[in-house]
């Protein structure tokens, strides 16, 4: 009886502290395990190691987190009301284009602290109890987690979608040892049918089939996980991206119902949702760690972060202050940049 009461509670408490659904599911991921497990096998992870080498405690929450019977799921909007129009900033390539996750406040923060503040109410109400807080943070299927608490259902470009709330938002779990009812009897249903707009729309072919990506062509993971010399024949495909992709997204018809955030911490800071390519790049590294001080946009670096803008001006227009950027600032930069300005510079010398 107390467990019930506590169910009713939870979803009442996570819309005062400012999820917009929540969910809760047992821990049988067989299913998504099976295609966690291709998906490796076929190096489709790229160089993100630590996907192969946490094995099935990604899929097997109780070898994760011992004692692990029932998850809870969230999800919070994070689209900022007060921001560039995405769609306009990616067809104009004086632009840096970042995406719209990254434009405020690390999200990483902002639902670990709600988590936490959730996970302290059920304290009070049952007293204690397992569990564990989790946001992107460990080897977690928060999606196929997400799925089976009826959030959504994961989509051809393989992001969660909600019927009435699109894809535009945040997933955050927490694991817990009490024996907590599920939410969703049944999976969601797929809403995808014969669309194929995020497959047509990918700008480098990142999704190889329906509900298949390959990380090692996804624009998000060239430009944010991959650590090294971003292949010449992507380079051109990435365009004014300077912090990963949403295409996928942005042409998804699902998200014509995306709610737009309240959340003052996803609001852009610094102008990260309309800067142009030149102004960023003049950032020095100083100025990159104070801008980027509680943003995932820190994450990446300042090595990683002029070598995407060196990639950006080389697919921008040629004009005089493109090529005086990128030859004023290459005697600086250190051989990863280096190179890629050098690229840049020579698209814009090849006539």
């Amino acid at each position: 009886m107390e467990l019930r009461a506590l169910e009713n509670d939870l979803h009442e408490w996570s819309r005062e502290l400012g999820f917009q659904q929540l969910g809760i599911t047992d821990i049988d991921l067989r299913e998504h395990e099976a295609h966690l497990e291709r998906w490796i096998a076929l190096e489709r992870h790229g160089e993100m190691a630590w996907m192969a080498r946490h094995g099935r405690r990604r899929s097997r929450p109780d070898e994760l987190i011992p004692g692990t019977c029932s998850v809870i799921s969230v999800r919070m909007d994070y689209l900022p009301d007060h921001a560039a129009d995405a769609a306009q900033v990616l067809g104009s390539p004086s632009q840096a284009y970042v995406s719209r996750y990254a434009l405020g406040r690390d999200y990483h923060k902002v639902l670990r602290k709600r988590l936490q503040s959730l996970a302290d109410r059920m304290h009070e109400r049952v007293g204690d109890f397992g569990y564990r807080v989790f946001v992107d943070s460990a080897p977690v299927l928060e999606k196929a987690l997400a799925q089976k608490a009826g959030l959504g259902w994961i989509g051809k470009h393989t992001n969660v979608l909600n019927k009435e709330a699109g894809s535009w938002f945040f997933l955050g779990e927490i694991y817990t040892d009490l024996p907590l009812a599920p939410t969703a009897a049944e999976t969601p249903a797929n809403h995808c049918g014969s669309c194929t707009a995020c497959i047509d729309v990918c700008p480098t072919g990142a999704i190889v089939a329906p509900y298949e990506l390959d990380a090692r062509l996804c624009v998000s993971y060239l430009t944010i996980e991959f650590a090294g010399s971003i292949p010449i024949s992507l380079r051109p495909l990435i365009g004014n991206r300077v912090y990963g992709c949403d295409d996928c997204q942005l042409f998804c018809p699902w998200n014509k119902f995306a709610k737009l955030t309240s959340e003052g911490d996803f609001s852009p800071r610094h102008r990260l949702d309309e800067a142009t390519l030149i102004e960023l790049f003049g950032w020095s590294e100083a100025q990159f760690l104070s801008r980027t001080e509680g943003s995932p946009i820190r994450r990446i670096g300042y090595e990683r972060w002029l070598r995407n803008l060196a990639v950006a001006l080389g697919n921008a227009p040629t004009s005089p202050a493109v090529v005086q950027c990128l030859e004023a600032r290459l005697p600086t930069l250190s051989p990863l940049p280096g190179e890629h300005a050098q690229w840049a510079l020579a698209q814009h010398n090849r006539g």
